[in-house]
């Protein structure tokens, strides 16, 4: 199944649920590379045991993907200097779930409660800021991306994985912020800007 060996399957088979695959993606070290920007294929994610946003997600997309459910993947777009976010999408009775690899305390999983894909990105809103000012940088996000166009050789596959990054991030995005809404905008206390500093893998970790 998808190039993959049977090692490899039984882990993914393991991750029988959102809560399971996530469990597995906070066991990995945060992907801290020196050696430039990485977009790595599940099948590499294992062999090395450590990922960022974009590699735990198409993990976890992979894993639900074994389980009978769609490979979705959802961008979040901010401004720059902050950076996007990619979760993999799940559902439950309808409802919205995320699945998410982050080294910070902000972003991460969501259970399956948002009636719109919508409703989970807003979720979101408060906690994407910018440390240094507080500015509040979330404008954007994807609709549900779906792998299966890329067929199932990604999954195994040596190579970074950019013809899928570059897709995602020039698909079609909805604007979250109205007209003039963002000079309305409260800057994050200082509180939340120290919470969003915290890092739960750093440089110095062994195998990041």
């Amino acid at each position: 199944m998808f190039g993959l060996s049977q090692k490899e399957l039984d882990i993914l088979r393991k991750l029988n649920s959102p809560q399971k695959i996530q469990d597995f993606l906070d066991t990995l070290p945060n992907n801290l590379s020196k050696h430039g920007d990485t977009c790595r294929s599940p099948r590499m994610v294992l062999r090395l045991k450590r990922a960022h946003c974009i590699e735990g997600a198409l993990l976890a997309a992979t894993a639900l993907w074994i389980h009978g459910e769609r490979p979705l993947l959802l961008d979040l777009k901010a401004l720059r200097p902050d950076y996007d976010h990619v979760v993999a999408l799940y559902k439950r009775k309808g409802l919205w779930g995320a699945i998410s690899k982050t080294n910070h305390p902000v972003l991460r999983y969501r259970d399956p409660i948002y009636r719109t894909v919508r409703e989970l990105v807003l979720s979101y809103f408060h906690e994407y800021i910018l440390v240094s000012t507080g500015e509040k940088t979330l404008r954007s996000y994807s609709r549900p991306f779906s792998l299966k166009r890329f067929g199932s050789e990604w999954v195994s596959s040596e190579r970074h994985l950019w013809d899928i990054c570059d897709a995602l991030d020039t698909s079609l995005h909805h604007e979250i912020l109205p007209a003039g809404a963002k000079i309305a905008l409260r800057k994050a206390s200082a509180i939340e800007r120290k919470t969003a500093r915290m890092q739960e893998w750093r440089r110095t970790d062994p195998r990041t």
